[in-house]
């Protein structure tokens, strides 16, 4: 279970991840693709080269840092940037990210389709999130003060300044969370489609 899943395991039930996915296509394709997924594999030939686990990959130190800064301290970096209304504090979002230490650029928590409250995340995570328009990509360089500060969690030491990129695939009120719920138990029939309002 991811850091973020843990600490909001209460705050995000099970059902808004199909509620908030139904408004993604299914044949929709990932936002990013590597260079061997466009073009065919890179290689003919297998290799033998054994993984070291556990897998801990490590980012290179010029994405481990950001171009600007808000004056609340937290830094980013717009790497796709989108246009038109941003997320509440009181909103569910649904996102895909990757969270690694600033100083190493070891990666400690990553996740895709993850619905999550905008106000049950550490702050300087929550103050990028309501930054970011829908389909937006961003990177958030996040001070230790506005994240786990002297206490760490988990694999994140104490006093640890943390860098996510966070992409915005959607996101609902909580009023439309609520809807979208009563809607599939009053007709657990009804595609998931219909029950969902876009934004």
């Amino acid at each position: 279970m991811s850091i973020l899943s843990r600490a909001l395991a209460p705050l995000a039930p099970v059902m808004v991840l199909p509620l908030l996915l139904s408004q993604v296509p299914a044949n929709a394709a990932p936002a990013h693709q590597s260079h061997a997924a466009k073009t065919g594999p890179a290689s003919t030939g297998a290799t033998t080269d054994i993984i070291a686990l556990p897998l801990s990959p490590v980012l290179p130190a010029g994405q481990r840092v950001c171009a600007a800064k808000a004056p609340s301290g937290l830094g980013y970096t717009m790497l796709r940037p989108a246009t038109g209304a941003t997320p509440a504090g009181s909103d569910i979002v649904l996102i895909n990210y990757i969270g690694y230490l600033a100083a190493t650029g070891a990666v400690f928590d990553q996740g895709m389709q993850s619905p999550l409250p905008v106000n049950g995340v550490i702050p300087g995570f929550s103050q990028g999130l309501q930054m970011m328009a829908k389909t937006g990509i961003a990177r958030f360089c996040i001070p230790a003060a506005m994240g786990y500060g002297a206490q760490g969690s988990g694999p994140i030491p104490a006093n640890s300044d943390l860098v996510f990129q966070v992409e915005l695939v959607d996101y609902k009120t909580a009023a439309e969370v609520e809807a979208m719920r009563k809607a599939q138990a009053a007709d657990p029939a009804a595609p998931k489609e219909a029950a969902a309002p876009s934004q």
